[in-house]
C-alpha cells in the first residue's frame, strides 16, 4: 500500500513508520519538518502545517491516511481538501478524552457519548472525528488510545514509574493497590493502526490495553529494575488531594476514584478492538524498553516541552513525611 503517515518524527508517528516498513508499505510522511531530520531516510517527506500550508499534497495519491497528528475539526478538514485527488481511505488517532464523562466505577465503551463544546483537547478530538465522519462516511476509522506509552514518549506521564521504582528509596504510590489502571505501548497502538488501513476497517475503537491493578505495574518496574531497593507506601485519594497533589500528571496514572467526571477514565472496555486486529506486549516488555529508552542518551533534537510536572523527589520526601504524621 502507498501510506500517507501525518506526523511521524516524535512519538507515536515514528512507530507507525516503522511498522509500516516493517510491513513493506510505500510511505510519504508529512509534517512540519522541525524533528527528527535524519529520521527515515529511505521514506519520502513533505513540509505542511495542519493549520496553514498543505499544499505538498495537491495531485497525490494514496491508499490510505494514518493521521497521528490532528486534533480540530479545521485540520481535518484542510487535508481532507488538499488532498484533490480523493481522499483514500484514513485512520484518525483521536484519544479516550474525546468523551464527554467517565463516571466513576462505570465501563465504557464505543456507544459512550462524546465531549460537547468546541474548547479543550477532548472538545476538538470529537468534533475532529465528528468532522472525518460528515467527509467519508464509509472510509474512515478512528481509534480512540487511552494513555500511550513505550520508548520516545514525550510527556513523561509514564516513564516516571520505570525510572522512579529504578531509583530505588521509599515511593508513593497513589491510592488502592488493586485500583485498575490501562495503557498502550505506542508501537502496539502502530500496528493497529497499520492493521486498520490494510484491513479498510470503519468505524471508532477504543485502542487500549488490558485493565491491571496499579500494584502489578510497579511490582513489574521492580522486576525491570531488580537491583533496586524500591518499598511502596500507598496512599489514599483523599490523602493524595489534601496534600495538593495533582491527578494524572503530578502521579501519572493516578485519577481518584471518586471523581465525577473522571473517575472511570480507566476502564475502557477495548473489546471491539481486539476483535478487528489489536494485540498488546507484556506489560514487562514495554516496562523495559521505556526504562532503557529513558536512561539512554537523548536524541540530539529532544523537546522536552511536553514533559508534565510530576512530583520532584523533594516534594515525594515531604508528603512521605506528612503521611507518616
Amino acid at each position: 500500500m502507498r501510506l500517507l503517515i501525518l506526523g511521524g518524527t516524535v512519538f507515536l508517528g515514528r512507530h507507525v513508520i516503522d511498522a509500516a516498513l516493517a510491513r513493506g508499505h510505500a510511505v510519504t510522511m508529512l509534517n512540519r519538518g522541525r524533528h527528527g531530520r535524519g529520521l527515515f531516510p529511505e521514506v519520502e517527506r513533505l513540509i505542511g502545517d495542519r493549520d496553514g500550508d498543505m499544499s505538498a499534497l495537491r495531485g497525490r495519491s494514496f491508499d490510505a491516511v494514518i493521521d497521528c497528528s490532528a486534533f480540530t475539526p479545521a485540520q481535518i478538514d484542510r487535508t481532507l481538501a488538499a488532498l484533490d485527488t480523493g481522499a483514500p481511505q484514513v485512520v484518525f488517532v483521536s484519544s479516550i478524552s474525546a468523551y464527554g464523562r467517565f463516571e466513576p466505577g462505570k465501563v465504557y465503551d464505543e456507544s459512550t457519548a462524546l465531549a460537547a463544546g468546541h474548547e479543550g483537547y477532548g472538545a476538538l478530538k470529537a468534533r475532529a472525528e465528528e468532522a472525518l465522519a460528515r467527509a467519508l462516511p464509509d472510509r474512515h476509522a478512528i481509534v480512540r488510545p487511552g494513555l500511550i506509552v513505550g520508548p520516545h514518549d514525550p510527556t513523561g506521564r509514564f516513564t516516571y514509574w520505570p525510572t522512579r521504582v529504578a531509583r530505588g528509596g521509599e515511593i508513593l504510590a497513589p491510592g488502592r493497590p488493586e485500583r485498575p489502571v490501562q495503557f498502550i505501548d505506542a508501537r502496539d497502538l502502530a500496528l493497529f493502526c497499520i492493521t486498520l488501513a490494510e484491513s479498510r476497517a470503519t468505524g471508532a475503537f477504543n485502542a487500549i490495553g488490558h485493565r491491571l491493578p496499579m500494584l502489578e505495574l510497579l511490582d513489574t518496574c521492580l522486576d525491570a529494575a531488580p537491583a533496586s531497593d524500591a518499598r511502596f507506601t500507598w496512599v489514599p485519594d483523599e490523602t493524595l488531594l489534601a496534600m495538593d497533589v495533582v491527578p494524572w500528571t503530578g502521579l501519572p496514572l493516578w485519577l481518584p476514584e471518586s471523581d465525577p467526571a473522571y473517575g472511570g477514565m480507566l476502564l475502557a472496555d477495548a473489546r471491539r478492538a481486539y476483535a478487528a486486529g489489536l494485540t498488546t506486549r507484556p506489560v514487562l516488555a514495554s516496562v523495559t524498553d521505556t526504562l532503557a529508552w529513558a536512561t539512554a542518551p537523548r536524541d540530539t533534537d529532544w523537546d522536552g516541552a511536553k514533559l508534565v510536572a510530576a512530583l520532584t523527589p523533594e516534594r515525594e520526601a515531604e508528603c512521605l513525611a506528612r503521611v507518616k504524621a
